[in-house]
């Protein structure tokens, strides 16, 4: 079973009632993960994706917390001390942000194969973690 990390970015497009292609998109990328893929978010992705979908795209915030609470079928890593010690190294190694290494970071140690984000870039790999950039072929 191949592990795929999902970044808040694709998880906020598939609210987006601003651009329904992008959306849809993202909505036939979580459906993928079934079967052979597994779907990873961490405590962190939950808590952006809360307050992205809220304050930005003005979701209620009760439907926000059920919309959470389906994502108990993803693996969801809590963010240790370790792993933040962790992510301040990859970000001075890598020189990327500390938001986008403890994503990397969070990903590695789920021992995910990719990371879906369009915050770094595509096809690059992070300690291990090949980022995929799923919407860099798709015309929005």
């Amino acid at each position: 079973m191949s592990k795929i990390f999902v970044d808040t970015n694709i998880l906020v497009y598939c609210m987006d009632e601003f651009n329904p292609e992008r959306r849809e998109r993202c909505r036939l990328l979580l459906k993928s993960l079934k079967d052979d893929l597994q779907g990873v978010i961490s405590t962190q992705v939950m808590q952006e994706l809360y307050v992205a979908a809220t304050k930005k795209l003005g979701v209620d915030p009760l439907l926000m917390k059920d919309i959470l609470h389906s994502f108990k079928q993803f693996e969801i890593v809590i963010v240790s001390p370790m792993i933040i010690y962790e992510a301040i190294d990859c970000s001075i190694i890598n020189r990327i942000s500390f938001w986008d290494s403890l994503i990397v970071v969070t990903a590695e140690s789920a021992r995910c194969e990719k990371l879906w984000t369009e915050d770094l870039n595509h096809e690059q790999v992070i300690r291990g973690v090949r980022i995929d950039n799923p919407l860099k072929t798709f015309e929005l």
